[in-house]
């Protein structure tokens, strides 16, 4: 009997009880449900009941519905698991009876038709007549009490009808169920896929939504922020601050590295810092540079702009993700000064090096120390290995100790190449929310190519957050550049989009 879980990604029908024949429709769960995001409550109380609508939906464009995919070894997964063998056994040995019990399949049909139906878009009304007709409840109700309820026949239109409904992804999926003798496991297979089907329809709506909701959660945060404004004045006071600093930091030099080491000064400056220059100052760089500020932020400081209380547990996570990346392309830079281009020009080896990165990730917040010694020790034991499976010229032992010092230095704040690195990064940030994305991926700093996946991932998500809350609070950034910035010096006059 074919394995139909095993040979595609199906989803089991919700909760069935045995007895009844219950089915209930699958539907997203209480995690997945759209809706506000979550934030921590705002230790100022006026701003307390901000609207949160700036949720996923309107933030990231990319943003979809997932099945909530339940551990095998969980209680609840193994509960599920069990009910659900129980109903499709019940099943089994209803239509194996003599005469057959067709009671649980024509609720099981029943619950299929409402799903397809659910597919339609309104224009499809023929399709919906169809549907209505073939798999008519009353009439196959008729059949079962006379016993010429035809199960493969019906199982055969309602593979036709998903033929027709399913998005391409799940065309190969639909075709292996084809392959399926077994009445039953064929019916299990087209409830599972259905399941999916279901998602994919819960996410088309959402991309089809989403410039309405974007747009209707600008308009309602904004709205929300003005009442609250009107009541207290001082409301922006924060914010005001966090702008004034961040023009400050645009008019003052970085602090440069006395001694860049040959690991740092591998990674060549990108034309892109140019691209950027914070002369003329202008009300985008200024955001720019304040957005930047916000992963610097000292979680004591309670003086965190008003206008982005609700994104702060985000920006943490962000700022997490930044400090990650940091010592991870460190820990590349320094790894490649001693393995030569051909070792390291393997895509397999650079994530050897990455995974070990990685893996004491958690232990460098509380250990640093500890956790680069592991690193040290991991990282040139794998490049010794890696060059001897290739016939190369192992380290010598002056090397491997200055390697393993490099490595462990980078424990330490003020290390260089660490400086350097987290500099770039911050400068690819910056690019991103100037020139966007894909453009800043083009002309990385150096240094930074080896991470081009973790840093695109860190850039959407950092423009999306800037984005949707500029859209919001663009008019009160506004106000406060245009007493921070000459004239004379002010390219743009007002803050909308970057």
């Amino acid at each position: 009997m074919p394995d139909v879980e095993e040979k595609v990604p199906l989803k089991d029908p919700g909760d069935a009880e045995c007895g009844s024949c219950k089915l209930e429709a699958s539907a997203p769960t209480g995690e997945n449900e759209i809706g506000p995001k979550d934030h921590p409550p705002c230790p100022i109380d006026t701003v307390d009941n901000v609207s949160k609508l700036n949720n996923n939906t309107g933030m990231n464009r990319d943003f979809h519905m997932e099945e909530k995919v339940l551990p095998p070894s969980s209680l609840e997964g193994k509960v599920k698991e069990t009910m659900h063998n129980a109903f499709w056994d019940h099943l089994k040995e209803q239509l194996s009876a003599t005469p057959p019990d067709f009671s649980c399949a024509l609720e099981l049909l029943k619950e299929i038709k409402e799903i397809l139906l659910s597919l339609l878009l309104p224009r499809q009304n023929r399709l919906r007549s169809d549907i209505e007709e073939a798999l008519d409840t009353e009439l196959l109700k008729q059949k079962a009490e006379h016993g010429d309820l035809d199960v493969p026949h019906l199982s055969k239109y309602i593979l036709d009808t998903m033929t027709l409904l399913c998005a391409p992804v799940r065309d190969e999926a639909v075709q292996k169920l084809e392959n399926i003798t077994d009445p039953v496991w064929l019916l299990r297979g087209i409830f599972q896929v259905l399941g999916l089907m279901k998602m994919d329809m819960v996410n088309y709506t959402i991309q089809s939504l989403q410039p309405h909701l974007q747009e209707h959660s600008i308009q309602h945060e904004r709205a929300t922020f003005q009442e609250l404004l009107n009541k207290q004045p001082s409301l922006l006071s924060h914010t005001t601050k966090w702008l004034t600093q961040a023009a400050v930091d645009l008019t003052t030099p970085l602090p440069t590295c006395p001694d860049t080491s040959d690991s740092a000064s591998v990674a060549s400056s990108s034309p892109s810092e140019a691209a950027i220059s914070p002369e003329p100052l202008s009300p985008t760089m200024v955001l720019s540079q304040g957005f930047l500020n916000l992963l610097l932020w000292d979680p004591e400081d309670e003086d965190f702009p008003e206008t982005l209380l609700t994104d702060r547990t985000q920006l943490q996570e962000l700022e997490s993700q930044l400090s990650q990346l940091t010592i991870l392309a460190s820990v590349l830079l320094v790894a490649s000064s001693f393995s030569g281009s051909v070792l390291f020009g393997s895509p397999q080896f650079v994530d050897k090096l990455k995974h070990i990165t990685k893996d004491v990730m958690e232990e460098f917040k509380s250990r640093p120390e500890e956790a680069m010694q592991t690193v040290s020790e991991q990282v040139s034991q794998e490049i010794h290995q890696s060059l001897k499976n290739m016939g190369l010229a192992a380290l010598s032992s002056e090397n491997t100790a200055s390697l393993i010092g490099q490595l462990q230095n980078i424990a330490k704040k003020e290390n260089c190449v660490r400086s350097v690195i987290d500099q770039r990064i911050h400068l690819f940030l910056k690019c991103c929310l100037v020139l966007g994305v894909q453009r800043s991926l083009l002309d990385l700093p150096g240094g930074l190519t080896v991470i081009e996946a973790e840093l695109a991932e860190l850039g959407q998500k950092f423009v999306s957050l800037t984005h949707h809350n500029q859209k919001v609070f663009g008019p009160y950034y506004t106000e406060i550049l245009k007493t921070l910035i000459p004239p004379a010096q002010a390219l743009e006059t007002e803050v909308e989009s970057l």
